[in-house]
């Protein structure tokens, strides 16, 4: 694998080692994305990025990142084309980097709505995609693509990849969880009630309110902190609080 890697110039040489350094910062007070990827995309001598952050409560992709791209196509993803898509899903299951063709052909890709109406909308034709986990949790996605007009990806962008995940994947693990400053006074209350143990007829005793109005800034917590349950919710609100 590592013969392809050599395929660099001098100034590809030290952006890759900068990369690796800056990934492995054992302290991260930047965001891996904004920092971080624009070098990954030249690296790999691309035209498009894309980067996405999967929520598991809606079972959608959002929060993009985006180099190249027309953000109003983005929004349509956002809202359409991600569930009209017939390759990320695919792609997510491999949990490595590689070629959208490894799960549909250009041919067949061609021929869908997702291709002609959103893909092609900016020019990407020529993708490669790395899919990540860290102890089940999804992390940020990172889709490259070339135009047309370039040659294909090759072995060299795959080995690159396959080189960088790792550090790419800590670097990720260790972002900081979004924080309780995100809530409401009363829907912090209700998480750190809910990281206390407490049931739900508990927290509406202890803060005085409607067992039903205690429901709905659940919700909330569950969606603005990310979470899929209570324990969830626990669990970042010590994290947070550490």
């Amino acid at each position: 694998m590592t013969s392809h890697i050599y395929d660099m110039s001098a100034q590809e040489a030290r952006m890759f080692a900068n990369i690796i350094g800056a990934l492995s910062c054992g302290n991260l007070n930047f965001d891996v994305r904004e920092e971080v990827f624009p070098d990954i995309l030249k690296l790999l001598r691309a035209d498009v990025l894309a980067s996405f952050e999967w929520n598991r409560r809606s079972n959608s992709y959002g929060n993009a990142f985006i180099i190249n791209q027309d953000p109003n196509n983005v929004a349509r993803y956002h809202k359409w084309f991600q569930y009209r898509d017939p390759m990320t899903e695919k792609l997510r299951g491999l949990r490595r980097a590689a070629h959208v063709e490894e799960v549909i052909s250009k041919h067949d890709l061609g021929k869908t709505e997702f291709y002609n109406d959103f893909l092609a909308r900016d020019g990407m034709q020529h993708g490669v995609n790395l899919f990540m986990q860290s102890n089940g949790h999804e992390l940020a996605d990172l889709r490259v693509w070339r135009y047309g007009t370039r040659p294909d990806f090759g072995d060299r962008e795959i080995d690159l990849l396959t080189i960088i995940a790792p550090f790419v994947r800590r670097a990720l693990s260790a972002a900081p969880a979004v924080s309780l400053d995100v809530l409401t006074e009363r829907e912090r209350d209700v998480a750190l009630l809910v990281a206390r143990g407490c049931s739900d007829k508990d927290i509406a005793r202890i803060l005085g309110i409607g067992f039903a109005t205690v429901r709905t800034h659940l919700g909330s917590c569950l969606a603005k902190l990310e979470c899929s349950n209570r324990a969830e919710i626990a669990a970042h609100v010590s994290r947070v609080s550490n």
